[in-house]
C-alpha cells in the first residue's frame, strides 16, 4: 500500500515520520523541499504534486494548517481531487471546520472513494513518539479500513460517528487546553508576583486538583523559558474561533469562549502570530516586569511514555 502525505510541518511531519518509521510505503509532498528532502532521505519518494500522489497512492494523508489550505491541495491547480478513483482513501488529519470537512467529504464519495477526518490531540511531542491521541469521523466500515494506519501514527483512537464529529470534538479539546493555558499564565504570574518559589508552585499544582495536561506539558516551557511548544497564536486563534462558532450556532450562551478569543486576537496583534501560544503570559509578566521562569525545566515538551502499539478508545455506554 502506498501512503501519500501532504503537509510535513510541526505536526504533519511527526505523523509522517511514524509512518515512516512503521515500515510503511510513504510518498511526501510539501511547499518545503528542505523537509521533502529530509524524508527522501528517510526512505520516502518524493512527489512533484498533490495530483500525482492521487495517481500513485492507495491512501492520501493531509495534515495542513487551515481549511484552505487543505481544499487547495485537494480541488486547486494539480490538486489530487480530480483524479481519485473508486478504493481510494483521504484521511484529513488537519484541525478544520466540520462543515469543510462535510462538504470535502461528499465530493471525495462521489468519486467512490472514502474520506475520513482524522484530526490528532496531544501536543507535537507526542506526534513525534507516535503516542498521540487521534479522533475519527466517518462511517464505521471507513474507520475499521483505516485503523491499521491510524495504530501507526498513534496511541489512543476515538471513532467519533460520523463525518464533522471528530471536528466539532478536536476544536472542543483544543478550546479546553487553550483555557488552561490562560488559567496557567495568570495563576503562575500571580505566584510568581507574590514571592513564591517557582519549581515548588509548579510541583504544587502538578499534586493537586488544580493539576492539567497542559500543566505537565506547557508550564514546563514556560517556566524554561523556551515557550516552544511547536504552537503559534494564529493557529490557536483558529481552533478557539472555530469552537466559539460552533457555540454560537447551537445558541449556547457561552461566556468564556468569547473572551478568550479576545484575548488571543489582541496577542496576535501585540505579539505577532508566529508567537508561541505559551507567550500569552507576557500579558501578565511585561505589565509588572517580571520574567516567569523557574529553574532545571526542558525547552521542549518531552513524551516521556514509550511507543506503544495504538487500539481503539470504546466510550462507555
Amino acid at each position: 500500500m502506498k501512503i501519500g502525505f501532504i503537509g510535513l510541518g510541526n505536526v504533519g511531519g511527526k505523523l509522517a515520520g511514524s509512518l515512516v518509521r512503521n515500515g510503511h510505503d510513504v510518498w511526501v509532498r510539501d511547499l518545503d523541499a528542505a523537509l521533502v528532502d529530509e524524508f527522501v532521505a528517510r526512505g520516502a519518494t518524493a512527489a512533484a504534486s498533490p495530483r500525482e500522489l492521487g495517481e500513485s497512492c492507495d491512501v492520501i494523508v493531509t495534515c495542513l494548517p487551515s481549511p484552505a489550505a487543505s481544499a487547495a491541495v485537494a480541488e486547486g491547480e494539480d490538486g489530487f481531487l480530480a483524479v481519485l478513483r473508486p478504493g481510494q482513501v483521504w484521511m484529513e488529519m488537519s484541525t478544520t471546520d466540520y462543515e469543510e470537512v462535510i462538504r470535502l467529504g461528499a465530493l471525495v464519495e462521489a468519486k467512490g472513494a472514502l474520506f475520513m477526518e482524522c484530526p490528532v490531540s496531544g501536543g507535537c511531542h507526542r506526534a513525534d513518539t507516535g503516542n498521540i491521541s487521534i479522533f475519527a469521523g466517518g462511517p464505521r466500515e471507513g474507520f475499521d479500513k483505516v485503523l491499521p494506519l491510524l495504530k501507526s501514527m498513534g496511541r489512543r483512537i476515538l471513532h467519533t460517528g460520523d463525518l464533522g464529529t471528530a471536528s466539532k470534538l478536536k476544536v472542543m479539546t483544543n478550546y479546553l487546553c487553550t483555557v488552561h493555558l490562560v488559567a496557567l499564565a495568570e495563576a503562575l504570574t500571580t505566584c510568581k508576583a507574590a514571592g513564591l518559589d517557582m519549581n515548588t508552585t509548579y510541583e504544587a499544582i502538578r499534586i493537586s486538583s488544580g493539576n492539567s495536561f497542559v500543566h505537565e506539558t506547557e508550564s514546563q516551557v514556560i517556566l524554561n523559558g523556551s515557550r516552544d511548544i511547536n504552537f503559534t497564536m494564529d493557529l490557536v486563534s483558529k481552533d478557539i474561533g472555530l469552537f466559539d462558532d460552533i457555540a454560537q450556532e447551537a445558541g449556547v450562551p457561552v461566556e468564556l469562549s468569547p473572551l478568550i478569543v479576545r484575548l488571543f486576537k489582541e496577542a496576535r496583534a501585540q505579539y505577532g502570530d508566529r508567537e508561541f501560544s505559551p507567550n500569552i503570559i507576557r500579558r501578565y509578566e511585561e505589565p509588572l516586569g517580571l520574567k516567569v521562569l523557574g529553574s532545571g525545566f526542558p525547552d521542549q515538551m518531552v513524551d516521556d511514555e514509550p511507543e506503544e502499539p495504538g487500539y481503539e478508545v470504546v466510550p462507555r455506554r
